[in-house]
């Protein structure tokens, strides 16, 4: 087949672009060209900028392609002039949204179906879905949680990584008993890779991430047992964030809640399992990763951290 990926030069789409290659389609990627492309054979480029919708359309319109991911669109405005290209032209629309739409609940896991919150950060990425859903495209959405590995740009385990290398104590809010969960990028582009020529998959929402739940605290340990440290290493610290006036300033790479979903639907119907567990998956991003690219040598601003401690 011939796929579509909306960006695929960062994260995510590095893996899901490896994924397929192997499995011998043909991908082309649409981006702003400022990285390089994954140095896999085959692998096309089309440059643009996807927030133009009348670049896109030049770019695009006489282009076609069995199976499009879009990865990387935040807001209804991204993926409509996209979608409206490709109307009556895809055989799949695949879009990447985020188990953020949930709204807190006091039952959890979140399952496919639960209420979203209208309130979200990620609201653009329910309306999109909800507008998929009106559209006549054959669309599925997938509903990461916490994304971690190799590559990741968020602040999510270089964060825990950070105060483990430099033997800082590891400031986390409430009790640490919050659970959430995380899911290693390399089985999310498997799962995203099972979706193609799926047509159970059609007009579908999944969860994607691992299948096991973790504590604040327990995540902090898995993190200490990746680096190769003892656990008796580090000194976990718990703190009311409500007392505290960080502004804009980020204190934990975390929301401080429950936040954690099932993934038996993708399991199911996808013939799809997480291969990484907690701590092979923790150890990757800080071998291949966290220590390969040097992030251990950077000097780290813990001025945030600084005066969580001396507060306590």
């Amino acid at each position: 087949m011939r796929i579509l990926i909306m960006g695929g030069t960062r994260f995510i789409g590095v893996y899901l672009t490896q994924r397929l290659v192997e499995q011998g389609h043909q991908v082309v990627l649409f981006n702003r060209g400022n990285r390089a492309v994954p140095s896999l054979q085959g692998v096309e480029q089309i440059i643009g900028d996807r927030t133009d919708a009348t670049q896109l359309k030049a770019k695009l319109s006489q282009e076609n392609f069995d199976v499009i991911f879009d990865n990387n669109g935040r807001e209804l405005t991204d993926t409509q002039p996209l979608a409206e290209i490709f109307q009556d032209r895809v055989q799949h629309f695949v879009y990447m949204s985020s188990a953020g739409v949930y709204l807190k609940s006091d039952q959890l896991p979140h399952v496919e179906g639960d209420p979203v919150d209208p309130k979200s950060r990620h609201r653009g990425k329910h309306e999109t879905e909800a507008y998929l859903f009106s559209s006549r495209l054959p669309f599925t959405s997938i509903r990461p949680t916490y994304i971690y590995g190799p590559l990741n740009y968020n602040e999510l385990e270089s964060w825990f990584f950070d105060r483990i290398v430099h033997d800082r104590p590891i400031p986390i809010p409430g009790n640490g008993l919050h659970l959430t969960q995380l899911g290693h990028v390399k089985d999310l582009a498997a799962a995203m890779s099972q979706i193609v020529g799926n047509q159970q998959a059609i007009g579908q929402i999944y969860n994607i991430s691992g299948d096991r739940f973790v504590t604040f605290d327990g995540l902090a340990r898995a993190c200490v047992q990746a680096t190769g440290k003892s656990p008796d290493a580090i000194k976990i610290v718990h703190y009311d964030p409500k007392k505290f006036d960080f502004g804009k300033r980020k204190a934990f790479p975390m929301r401080v809640q429950h936040f954690f979903a099932s993934v038996h639907k993708a399991t199911t119907e996808l013939s799809w399992q997480p291969k990484y567990d907690l701590i092979s998956g923790l150890t990757d991003s800080f071998t291949n990763d966290y220590l390969a690219t040097g992030r251990d040598k950077v000097e780290v601003d813990f001025s945030v951290d600084a005066e969580i401690l001396a507060a306590l």
